[in-house]
């Protein structure tokens, strides 16, 4: 017998109404993207708390190992293009 447990399991994040950023608020199990929206609307957004939804595949999440956080967000020393002062601002540049 197949459970809902045994369909994919999505990310849900919504999008308040003042707010600019979506958040990450749970998960659900859904068979398709299409059910995983709709059950997100109904079990994240009964009080009307959002006006946008996000359902992201579990499995299609990519991130960093925070165990590398220093290697991958440590500016890169030996890039100094990356660094304003490598560049020349002309005099007729007053901001940037």
């Amino acid at each position: 017998m197949t459970t809902s447990r045994d369909w994919p399991l999505y990310e849900v994040f919504i999008r308040a109404r003042g707010g600019l950023d979506h958040k990450h608020v749970g998960s659900i199990h859904a068979v398709d993207a299409r059910m995983a929206m709709e059950h997100a609307r109904d079990v994240y957004t009964r009080r009307q708390e959002g006006v946008s939804i996000w359902v992201v595949r579990s499995s299609e999440i990519v991130a960093s190992d925070p165990a590398e956080a220093d290697a991958f967000f440590e500016p890169a020393r030996d890039k100094v293009y990356r660094h304003p002062t490598f560049y020349d601002i002309p005099d007729e540049v007053k901001t940037l």
